[in-house]
């Protein structure tokens, strides 16, 4: 069949798997590089802690809001955390205004994971009265501008927001919360990393671009801990990863989240 016939996403994927061949990508990166990476905290005054990453084109902004409230039955003695994800409509022409829709939710749920599977936050230090009261530890993700792997954009723009998110010191008496003057940071210990590679054709790459996404055979985003630890996976797309594959990526990831956490996390380790 004559090219003519070809749509531009059909050409374009056809561009992406002959670059790959020669272990090439579009935007001239090796395949196991990331797009210029750049952050900013605490860019939202009235949040307990906020940050912006900006992954190539992809801007993600997330921040963070301690309130008090009730744990859960099962967990009395910890606090809660929850992690809920927005798709602004001025990001891409696929967003749409009104409720979560599939791939909010699941941006969320990923983002969840990696900081409850690493136990990035200690939830019993946010422990105030076993059983009554606790704080809770909301981490809205806001994407702005969606140019391909959203999901290691969120993960590190919420790591970084609670890094530097604080709250105010606290003492109990009789069951009641007695604030102080001084501020303390949240309690975390670990900071977990996510990298995401999508599989084209036999070829792994990192970071995904938006146009690279379209050509995807099967995606998997990895979260790593500060001991190199893999704490959550996620697998994505219908393509298959072969056994050799998923080593190949989580030897990838450990890698690739030394070099971010080394970079824009090396201040944070307790």
């Amino acid at each position: 069949m004559s090219d003519s016939y070809d749509t531009p996403v059909s050409i374009g994927m056809k561009r992406i798997g002959e670059l790959l061949i020669q272990d090439k990508r579009l935007d001239g990166r090796g395949l196991l590089d990331y797009r210029e990476i750049k952050t900013e905290t605490g860019i939202v005054g009235k949040a307990n802690g906020s940050a912006l990453v900006s992954l190539g084109k992809t801007k993600v902004m997330v921040g963070i809001k301690v309130e008090t409230g009730t744990p859960f039955p099962d967990s009395p003695e910890e606090g809660v955390l929850t992690v809920n994800a927005e798709l602004v409509p001025l990001a891409s022409p696929s967003f749409e205004t009104g409720p979560p829709g599939e791939k909010a939710i699941e941006l969320a749920r990923v983002v969840d994971r990696g900081i409850r599977e690493s136990k990035s936050i200690d939830t019993k230090k946010l422990c105030i009265v076993p059983g009554k009261k606790v704080f809770i530890v909301f981490v809205d993700i806001y994407v702005l501008d969606h140019d391909g792997n959203l999901f290691d954009a969120s993960a590190l723009a919420s790591m970084l927001a609670l890094s530097t998110a604080k709250i105010r010191e606290f003492e109990t008496k009789d069951d009641a919360v007695v604030y102080k003057e001084n501020l303390v940071s949240l309690p975390l210990q670990n900071h977990v990393i996510e990298v995401t590679m999508a599989k084209i054709g036999d070829k792994l790459v990192v970071d995904p671009s938006l146009e690279e996404e379209s050509a995807v055979d099967a995606q998997i985003t990895i979260a790593v801990d500060d001991n190199n630890m893999i704490c959550a996976t996620q697998k994505s797309q219908t393509g298959v990863f072969t056994t050799t594959d998923i080593l190949q990526a989580v030897k990838i990831a450990q890698a690739k989240a030394t070099e971010l956490r080394e970079k824009f996390l090396g201040g944070t380790h307790e």
